[in-house]
């Protein structure tokens, strides 16, 4: 097993740090009051949004009351190892809320997302996410696009290097994702073609949910949960609205209810031999009537 990933350090680390003031019966306020700290500090650091120099580390667990030379030793360890969070250099580009997503995002060993409109970030070729990223904002300055491609190609690299050692990805595209002409027909070609050989990699599982199959559980939009190596991690749920606005959560009743409807929508969607299909979606671009049941039977040589 790999060493765990910075973010997932300084998630544990607010978990402990907000289980050890709990344990201390204090409330942030009178926490940030001993500390002389602004109140807003803290916050930050239970959300996971800053780390903690090992300074300040040492006089908030002294305040807690931790005396335990191993506890501490542990703490401080997660500290060291949580300072490197991922993309912050791209903090100019991302929202807090991003930032926390692209943070579960590294360090998560199980990813599962539906998507019903684009490509997930870490599938797309360059040229689909400047596609894209134009169509979002037509104004965007070259700059500032090359630096949001340039962040959506690493999240790919961490991501599908990753992918069946200590992570296994699960994609459920919509027909219509793979249908749309992003970028035009060059574009759109050579990025089924990427599908195609990202399909075909251990630990990556792309499925594509036909038309044809009408009214389904995911009908109300794309979703991405996470599930993490450790039990101290609950798993998470992300869901993000037309206006790119993000709402989160680690409840078990919605993360459970979410996972069983990427269940039902695995039981609908395409799965054996997606590769060959997405390789023909590529060659046949003008084919847009063809369904994708009647491509396969044209694979395996029968007639369309």
């Amino acid at each position: 097993m790999s060493a765990p990933s910075a973010a997932l350090q300084r998630l544990r680390l607010r978990t402990e740090l907000r289980r050890a003031r709990t344990s201390a019966d204090l409330t942030q306020r009178e926490v940030a009051k001993m500390m002389e700290w602004s109140p807003s500090k803290l916050i930050r650091i239970e959300a996971g949004e800053v780390g903690i120099s090992i300074n300040d580390l040492r006089s908030l667990l002294a305040a807690y009351g931790i005396t335990d030379r191993r506890k501490i030793d542990a703490l401080l360890d997660l500290a060291r190892g949580s300072r490197k969070m991922p993309f912050t250099e791209y903090r100019d580009l991302y929202s807090k809320e991003v930032l926390q997503f692209l943070a579960l995002e590294s360090a998560a060993s199980i990813i599962r997302q539906y998507s019903s409109l684009v490509l997930p970030g870490p599938l797309q070729t360059e040229e689909y996410a400047r596609a894209i990223m134009r169509a979002y904002d037509k104004g965007i300055a070259d700059e500032k696009l090359d630096r949001a491609v340039e962040a959506r190609l690493a999240r790919q690299e961490q991501l599908t290097s990753g992918a069946g050692g200590d992570r296994q990805l699960f994609y459920i595209l919509d027909e219509a994702v793979v249908r749309r002409q992003v970028g035009g027909r060059g574009v759109m070609r050579a990025q089924l073609e990427r599908l195609s050989e990202l399909a075909a990699q251990p630990g990556i599982t792309l499925q594509i949910l036909p038309l044809s199959v009408g009214a389904h559980p995911g009908i109300m939009g794309p979703f991405t949960l996470f599930e993490f190596e450790t039990d101290e991690m609950p798993d998470s749920l992300f869901i993000e609205n037309s206006r790119g606005d993000t709402y989160s959560t680690n409840a078990p009743e919605e993360t459970g209810r979410y996972l069983e409807r990427f269940w039902e929508l695995e039981d609908l969607a395409l799965k054996d031999g997606v590769d060959s299909l997405l390789r023909l979606l590529a060659t046949r671009m003008d084919a847009g009537t063809d369904d994708l049941e009647a491509l396969l039977r044209a694979e395996s040589g029968e007639t369309v």
